[in-house]
């Protein structure tokens, strides 16, 4: 079962979970707005859309006015995806390779809750230095290991240590969400890392649902 579908299978459809899902990611849609001020005219490429069908799925196709100026890669052929979002271009990617474009192609691109999920840190690090190859600015986002809730499991507080984690997944059935190849937990601490990177400008923040240091979510945006 691919990761997407893995992740909203906890996640009722009409239920609280899903609610706060889409409150997040409306959060998430106006930070970017806020850092990236994207134009009319931007370019924009998305990295790691969904072709699970929601209204928390996909928020920046959901919600951004300019539908035509961007483009969407994902793993799967995009079939669902394509017939929701018809004016958006996709393009199908392969994980943890060069991406398809060029240099500087486009103007922004982001990528949310992909990142936790490349397989490896060192995945992790190509990502992040492709999307900033391919684009003048960058807005990442991934689920904030404190909050109180673990997004993918709905376990809450025991994903807070390695150990408490692999128990609580084990009495609940989650184990492959212990498995680095699947998840890796994300703080504040390891997004600054990757600041170091990228010679652009960096910054590192709480986005999502607002809780301080146990937001749901965090981004690192470079401009």
């Amino acid at each position: 079962m691919p990761v997407d579908q893995q992740y909203y299978r906890e996640v009722a459809s009409g239920g609280t979970a899903e609610k706060l899902l889409i409150a997040a990611r409306d959060r998430i849609f106006q930070d970017f707005i806020a850092h990236m001020q994207p134009s009319a005219s931007d370019e924009i490429l998305d990295v790691g859309v969904s072709d699970v069908i929601n209204d928390g799925a996909n928020v920046l196709e959901r919600s951004y006015p300019h539908q035509h100026k961007i483009t969407a890669c994902g793993l799967g052929e995009g079939v669902e995806f394509k017939a929701a979002f018809p004016l958006c271009r996709y393009v199908q990617i392969e994980p943890n390779t060069r991406l398809p474009f060029d240099d500087n192609e486009f103007d922004v691109a982001t990528s949310n809750a992909v990142l936790e999920h490349a397989g490896s840190h060192e995945n992790q690090r190509l990502l992040v230095k492709e999307l900033c190859r391919v684009a003048r600015r960058v807005f990442i986002t991934v689920p904030n290991r404190f909050f109180p809730v673990e997004h993918h499991t709905a376990i809450p507080l025991a994903h807070y240590l390695d150990g408490t984690f692999r128990i609580a997944c084990m009495i609940t059935r989650k184990s492959e969400w212990t498995d680095e190849q699947n998840l890796i937990l994300m703080t504040r601490k390891r997004l600054l890392e990757f600041t170091a990177l990228i010679a652009k400008p960096a910054a590192v923040g709480y986005t999502g649902l607002s809780l301080g240091p146990l937001s749901s979510n965090l981004y690192l945006a470079f401009c």
